[in-house]
């Protein structure tokens, strides 16, 4: 049974009389205990809190109602939004702005959009800081066209601020829309500001996350002529973006420039540094950094000391790396499980199978659990051994512990398999993935095909390298070069020059083995014309015929001649 008129007319009443927090609390207490409220008493209890600039309170109600945890049968929510906004005492931009933020809350983002229109229509102003959680929350779920619209609508108009082009000219670059971001940043000059280090840093991470190295140069230049001095953050974007694209060069000018400018690089960028060193193999370069770093007082983190450990354990100093990992925990810092699966695969990388796998097993007395890359380390390092029955007991294991074996798991199997000449077992792997629904690729074809080519089955390779087709595949370098190398080892001649031609049309070059594998079979064919036109094709493509494959090109045309 609805409760009584007079009830509601009391707790009015009650939230007139008693000072604005603890009408609240009796609002909240009231409505717990299964009062339904109604558009007066919510109206009262609102109109309380705002003319004592309770705002969180407010907003908190309003929250509440729109999330759907104040519900009555005497409104709807958007019967009673529809009467606090046309109610005289409480029409204000507070009550607006408390709505709109309630709505960007709960990510209603449209029904945000529909009070901000009306605060608009009825000439009131919002924030710059409400105007700008519509900005966010309208990119936020997916829909950057509406905030960019909205944006532009607004320009000119008081709320809107640098950090409302802060928002959108983020989104645009998150969204890959670099062209929507520089006409936003052209904008924003036209109307006489100057855009921040910030935004100009916002803009040039967006075009090295989306390979426009070019812009983001000429974005850099801009900052200068503009009187913007970069941020530690700045440098850290472009170190990252030229070593990501291969432009080292320019990654350690800019390092340089930016000692000379006084920016004290941060743990990003010595980070940053650390890997490309250790990438190069150059891993006592990367030390030198990491003293740098101490004396400078940049505190290391876990990805200074994986990076360092990868770093080692590719040059095999696995030693070097154990006490890395060693001097890792004394600093505070916990080993992840990067940083052992890294000392795993170094220490399969370097022959000690037995090292790894007992790390393998301390692994969870550390309190991580081993994950498919886990797995996948220790079986490519066991296949690498030639020990095919400790693989497949991971794999077991791997199932046993609820891990599905990846794209990459059955790959590094087919490969293991191959190379153990057991093309049966990697055949058998290879329909398993199928039926996994796992997606085969360029790294699974080739593992079966070097399987055939090494068995001299070119038949098989064949068929492999006929099928690729079927799943939108095209074969790289490497598979060609293996093909080749095949047709070679059985002396045809006609296929090997063929394939190597199609290799040079797809606009690809072939090996050195490849070139001279096939003079040698042109030649032993008494093809030599062929085989003259391949060893000036070495020499086009800037590769150098050796001299026992000119001496065969010779001899097959004294032969013949």
């Amino acid at each position: 049974m609805l409760q009584t008129q007079q009830a509601a007319t009391v707790l009015v009443s009650k939230l007139l009389k008693t000072p604005p927090l603890k009408a609240l609390t009796l609002f909240k207490s009231s409505t717990e205990q299964g009062f339904h409220q109604t558009h007066h008493s919510f109206s009262i209890i609102l109109y309380r809190l705002l003319t004592c600039n309770s705002i969180s309170g407010a907003q908190s109600l309003i929250l509440q109602l729109v999330s759907g945890r104040i519900t009555s049968p005497y409104f709807t929510v958007s019967s009673l939004l529809h009467h606090l906004t046309h109610t005289d005492f409480l029409n204000s931009t507070p009550l607006y702005e408390i709505i709109i933020n309630a709505h960007v809350q709960a990510q209603l983002i449209e029904e945000a959009l529909i009070f901000f229109n009306q605060m608009i229509d009825k000439g009131l102003e919002p924030s710059s800081n409400t105007f700008n959680s519509i900005l966010s929350c309208a990119i936020k779920n997916g829909s950057l066209e509406k905030a960019v619209l909205i944006f532009e609508e607004s320009i000119g108009k008081q709320f809107l601020d640098m950090y409302s082009f802060g928002i959108v000219i983020k989104g645009c670059c998150e969204c890959g829309d670099l062209n929507g971001a520089f006409e936003i940043l052209d904008k924003l000059k036209q109307m006489g500001w100057r855009p921040n280090v910030v935004i100009y840093t916002t803009v040039i991470d967006g075009c090295f996350k989306y390979g426009d190295v070019g812009r983001a140069k000429e974005l850099f230049s801009r900052m200068a002529e503009d009187g913007i001095m970069p941020n530690q953050y700045t440098y850290s974007v472009l170190l990252n973006g030229f070593f990501r694209h291969g432009l080292k060069t320019d990654g350690f000018e800019l390092y340089q420039k930016m000692r000379l400018d006084g920016v004290f690089p941060d743990i990003y960028t010595y980070n940053s540094l650390i890997n490309v060193y250790c990438s190069d193999g150059k891993v006592n370069k990367a030390f030198e950094l990491f003293d740098e770093m101490h004396h400078n007082g940049v505190v290391y983190n876990v990805v200074t000391y994986n990076t360092l450990i990868r770093g080692l354990c590719r040059e095999k100093r696995v030693l070097e790396a154990e006490k890395l990992v060693d001097q890792m925990k004394q600093a505070g810092l916990h080993p992840n499980l990067i940083t052992y699966n890294t000392l795993i695969d170094g220490y399969c990388s370097a022959g000690k199978f037995e090292k790894g796998l007992t790390l393998f097993n301390q692994i969870k007395s550390y309190g991580l659990t081993p994950a498919s890359i886990t797995y996948n380390t220790l079986i490519a390092g066991f296949a690498r051994a030639g020990n095919p029955s400790k693989i497949v007991d991971f794999v077991r294991e791997m199932e046993e512990r609820g891990i599905i074996p990846s794209k990459v798991t059955y790959t590094i199997l087919i490969d293991a398999f191959a190379r153990s000449d057991d093309m049966e077992k990697a055949l058998e792997v290879f329909s398993h993935m199928h039926k996994a629904g796992l997606s085969v690729d360029l790294c699974t074809y080739g593992a079966l095909i070097h399987g055939w080519c090494s068995q001299g089955n070119m038949k098989e390779a064949s068929k492999l390298f006929l099928s690729m087709s079927e799943y939108d595949l095209q074969p790289n370098d490497v598979i060609y070069n293996m093909m080749i190398f095949g047709y070679c080892k059985e002396g045809s001649s006609f296929r090997a020059l063929k394939l190597l031609k199609e290799m040079v049309g797809n606009g690809m070059i072939p090996n050195g083995a490849s070139y001279c594998l096939t003079i040698e079979v042109l030649c032993n064919d008494a093809k030599w014309k062929e085989a003259e036109l391949l060893v000036n094709g070495m020499v086009k493509f800037g590769l150098k015929p050796s001299a026992s494959s000119c001496d065969l090109v010779k001899k097959a045309k004294n032969v013949t001649t």
